[in-house]
């Protein structure tokens, strides 16, 4: 959780926020009390999620489909030669990219307000 803090930091001091808010699911890892109580001391707050809404998760709206298309085919032998893969091809996708799925997300999350997190289809 240090190294997590540290590239937060990191981070922050490129942007103008001192505040840190994290998105994640409601998976059993997440949840844990050692999670919890790691994030808090760490002053991360935690955003809450709906108990099953696969469709809000951010990275499902414009990274893995992207991911999924540029590493369609290649073969990884080892898990470290995978996450370099990954990494740089996240680092070729445009900044404008990460906003229109944020945006995106923001309207995903509006319905799901509005329907009471009940199921919805056609977005």
């Amino acid at each position: 959780m240090k190294k997590v803090k540290s590239a937060i930091n990191k981070q922050q001091s490129k942007v103008s926020t001192s505040r840190t808010l994290l998105l994640h699911d409601n998976a059993g890892p997440h949840k844990a009390r050692a999670t919890t109580q790691s994030l808090r001391e760490l002053g991360i707050q935690v955003l809450p999620h709906p108990a099953y809404s696969p469709d809000l998760a951010p990275c499902n709206l414009c990274l893995f489909p992207i991911l999924k298309d540029r590493l369609a085919g290649r073969k990884f032998d080892r898990i470290q030669d995978l996450a370099k893969a990954v990494n740089s091809e996240l680092r070729t996708i445009p900044e404008e990219d990460y906003q229109g799925a944020f945006r995106e997300w923001q309207i995903r999350l509006k319905h799901c307000i509005e329907s009471h997190g009940e199921y919805f289809e056609g977005l």
